[in-house]
């Protein structure tokens, strides 16, 4: 395998890619104002200091596997100022570089902002949990198991963007309610936009120096985890989320993984290096467990529900 390149010269040479990938993001981000997807005319004062009404969990028909789908995907947004020191460390604030980091923070910031106001006018969250969550969880911070390797990183937002999508497309459809789900559309159509630039960026990096980025890939594959599992109570929340098939290892797979990994076409790469080529087969060996595991685990649920079913 040839010398891996540096991340200085990883920069270097995909800055161009980074500027073109900008200028066509930048026409395409549509403008939104959270505000504007507020029910704010339901809304009314909680019990504190302006002695409003104490909330209780009969203020709003949600399921609790819905509340708990939306609170993970909330406090995960709320990390942002970790994960802009992350991206403005790894990729620096100059040139276009620098012009991403700042226009990606600022359309990320939105997002928790929405989500927040949204649960808290419909009551659909116990605020003072909330709030507490929201402190033990950034109190925590953030750092990426990849925030010293810029192939890895470019590799793991990929998929990770298109993760937060699709958790927030199917929240949205979960709740039921109409406002809820425009809410978490507009949402998900920003987490979209910002995987197909990081996407494209990978794809970039796989044509300068394809063995490296091949392992990248194969090592961010195998150990995918979303950026939120350090929020209190993570995995019950995740086994209730995937569960009701908000998000699951088969969508994992199937709506996440795969079709990035046919984006960049990886199973098509030619003149790779004996571990480009091991790499590259271990990935596709790891693709076809997580096919096995995804399929175990579906049926289990299905077992589960008719049980469930017959009881009721």
């Amino acid at each position: 395998m040839p010398a891996p390149m540096t991340q200085q010269q990883l920069l270097h040479d995909l800055e161009p890619i980074v500027a073109r990938e900008l200028n066509r993001h930048i026409p395409v981000a549509k403008e939104w104002f959270p505000h504007e997807y507020i029910p704010w005319s339901e809304g009314r004062t909680y019990d504190g200091i302006l002695g409003g009404d104490p909330w209780s969990q009969d203020d709003s028909p949600m399921s609790d596997v819905v509340r708990s789908a939306l609170i993970v995907n909330l406090l995960t947004e709320d990390n942002l100022p970790s994960y802009h020191h992350e991206v403005a460390v790894l990729f620096g604030r100059d040139a276009a570089w620098g012009d991403w980091v700042h226009r990606w923070t600022a359309e990320e910031g939105r997002h928790g902002t929405a989500i927040r106001d949204y649960l808290l006018v419909k009551r659909s969250v116990d605020p003072v949990e909330l709030e507490r969550a929201r402190m033990i969880h950034m109190g925590q911070g953030y750092e990426s198991a990849h925030h010293n390797d810029l192939v890895r990183s470019l590799a793991y937002v990929s998929f990770q963007e298109l993760a937060t999508r699709v958790s927030h497309r199917n929240t949205g459809r979960a709740t039921g309610d109409k406002m809820a789900d425009q809410l978490l559309a507009r949402i998900a159509a920003d987490e979209n936009l910002h995987m197909i630039f990081y996407r494209n960026l990978l794809a970039a990096a796989l044509e300068r120096a394809p063995d490296q980025t091949m392992v990248a890939i194969t090592d961010v594959v195998k150990t995918f985890v979303m950026p939120g599992t350090d929020i209190p109570g993570f995995q019950r929340k995740a086994v209730q989320i995937a569960l009701e098939g908000i998000y699951d290892l088969r969508l994992h797979r199937d709506e996440v993984v795969m079709p990035v990994l046919r984006f960049w076409k990886v199973f098509d790469v030619e003149g790779l290096s004996p571990e480009g080529e091991r790499a590259r087969e271990e990935l596709s060996q790891f693709l076809g467990e997580l096919d096995k595991t995804a399929t175990r685990f579906e049926d289990k649920r299905d077992a589960l529900k008719a049980r469930m079913s017959a009881r009721s």
